[in-house]
């Protein structure tokens, strides 16, 4: 099966490892893009590598292309930017609706915007679908996956510090775990990276490849994230080497065992505690690192990630064969 799938550029490392996950195959993948890059109009964003198949394409021409299926990723993906970039007939294709993110609120009020019995919706953790009540709409759940990394860029350790890399922390504060980060960082060493990083003394948004290249000589890496999706900034520290420090919350309780590929607590001062050992034997942080990596090549990997997202392409196809488009 061969595909033209259009996306939105949303989240740029994961849609960076979903279409290098399919480099040299036969889907294509269009990203619109608009003057000024405004949300989910970047394009190919400066940071990464893309695959050849990753085609931008001006909004204003979306309406001509030959598509067979739409990726939605946010609610103004759905709601607003499918009225406006996309034909009627457009709409009506198969499509996936890619959730990043977990629900907010109370419990009983956890409800997807989206109710489509002919669209399939894809969660990236299991922890998410536990807590996202998504009425009447298909779902399935799909693992993240981490490029590899070269043989050149993995883990030295050799930095007697650590290392958070937490976009936009200013900001978004007690989510992503502000107040945690810089707790630890009057206890240990630390440093950070990741959008708007500078106005608490970080080091800014970097290309991919320059902050994996700098990471890799901290100690450790310190996830203070309380509530997200799995981060695939954990898993890319894993996957080169670094032993994890981080909350025991969402689904990182499924991919961390404590003492053995890293560690995971609810107890910020535990999780000090485990960082000033690391800092004491980098022996031990170098056994912990390698167990991380075999976790990440078990579970996280593009092989895998390619199969499922072809199965669900597949998946999307069939539901719109019997099922046609919601209303909207």
């Amino acid at each position: 099966m061969s595909l033209n799938i259009l996306i939105w550029q949303i989240h740029g490392s994961y849609l960076n490892t979903l279409v290098q996950s399919f480099a040299g195959t036969q889907h294509r993948f269009y990203l619109p893009t608009k003057p000024g890059k405004p949300e989910g109009y970047g394009g190919r964003g400066p940071t990464y590598e893309w695959s050849p198949e990753t085609v931008e394409v001006s909004a204003d021409a979306v309406r001509d292309l030959d598509l067979d299926l739409i990726v939605y990723q946010t609610p103004k993906n759905f709601f607003e930017d499918a009225p406006e970039i996309l034909s009627q007939e457009q709409r009506m294709l198969p499509a996936i609706y890619l959730e990043h993110n977990t629900p907010q609120g109370r419990i009983n009020e956890m409800i997807h915007p989206v109710n489509d019995p002919g669209l399939l919706l894809v969660h990236v953790t299991h922890f998410n679908s536990l807590f996202w009540d998504c009425q009447e709409t298909p779902t399935c759940v799909i693992d993240h996956a981490v490029m590899p990394s070269t043989p050149g860029g993995i883990y030295t350790g050799e930095l007697e510090r650590g290392v958070s890399l937490v976009n936009d922390l200013p900001r978004r504060k007690r989510v992503v775990g502000g107040d945690i980060f810089l707790r630890a960082r009057e206890e240990v060493p630390l440093d950070l990276f990741g959008f708007d990083s500078k106005e608490v003394g970080g080091f800014g948004d970097l290309p991919q490849a320059g902050v994996h290249e700098r990471m890799r000589t901290y100690r450790f890496y310190f996830n203070p994230i309380r509530y997200t999706s799995l981060p695939l900034s954990v898993l890319e520290a894993m996957e080169i080497g670094l032993p994890v420090v981080a909350l025991a919350t969402t689904e990182l309780v499924t991919v961390i065992k404590n003492g053995e590929n890293g560690f995971i607590d609810t107890d910020v001062d535990t999780l000090i505690e485990y960082m000033r050992g690391l800092l004491a034997d980098p022996e031990e942080a170098r056994r912990i690192g390698e167990a991380g990596r075999r976790t990440i090549r078990e579970r996280f990997n593009l092989e895998r990630f390619a199969a499922d997202w072809e199965a669900a392409f597949a998946e999307a196809v069939k539901l719109r064969e019997v099922a046609p488009c919601a209303s909207r």
